[in-house]
């Protein structure tokens, strides 16, 4: 039975109690500024169906059905239920789902295993896993060479 009146053991005398923790008081350290702010995102779902235009800045996915034209400034990933029938340009292209259309991509495009392509690409960089599928045309753009500015010298005539 549970006596209330039960002493603790004594602890051994060759270890100290743990001393309580002191606080101290520190002057607020500077804001920490993050590098970036978190990227935005538009989703497409599944349940949708979409035919026009779409344009948008920011991150793209669809998840849904769209037939027209889509472009992204930004990375546009069409996920696993994605059906696209449309010509596509945007920064980068990711492909999980099914595309028939062009596509100019300005950086990069990757179709992913389960992801299939029908029709013409215009990107820098391209890669297709194994299990997906592709049919057109490849045309790898080289990205324009950086020009960097000369300085100007200039002579001052004493006159």
């Amino acid at each position: 039975m549970w006596n209330k009146n039960r002493e603790e053991a004594p602890r051994p005398q060759s270890q100290p109690e743990p001393a309580a923790p002191v606080m101290q008081h520190h002057p607020p350290a500077a804001p920490v500024q993050t590098a970036a702010p978190p990227r935005q995102k538009a989703i497409i779902g599944p349940s949708m169906h979409i035919k026009g235009e779409i344009r948008s800045d920011e991150e793209l996915v669809v998840d849904g059905e769209v037939e027209g034209i889509v472009e992204s400034g930004s990375l546009l990933t069409i996920g696993r239920n994605g059906k696209l029938r449309a010509n596509i340009r945007a920064k980068e292209v990711i492909i999980f789902g099914s595309v028939k259309g062009n596509i100019e991509a300005i950086e990069r495009l990757a179709i992913r295993e389960q992801g299939s392509l029908v029709g013409d690409i215009k990107t820098a960089t391209i890669s297709i896993d194994d299990g997906a599928y592709f049919k057109g045309s490849i045309d790898i753009s080289r990205p324009e060479p950086k020009v960097t500015a000369r300085p100007v010298k200039s002579e001052a005539k004493a006159g």
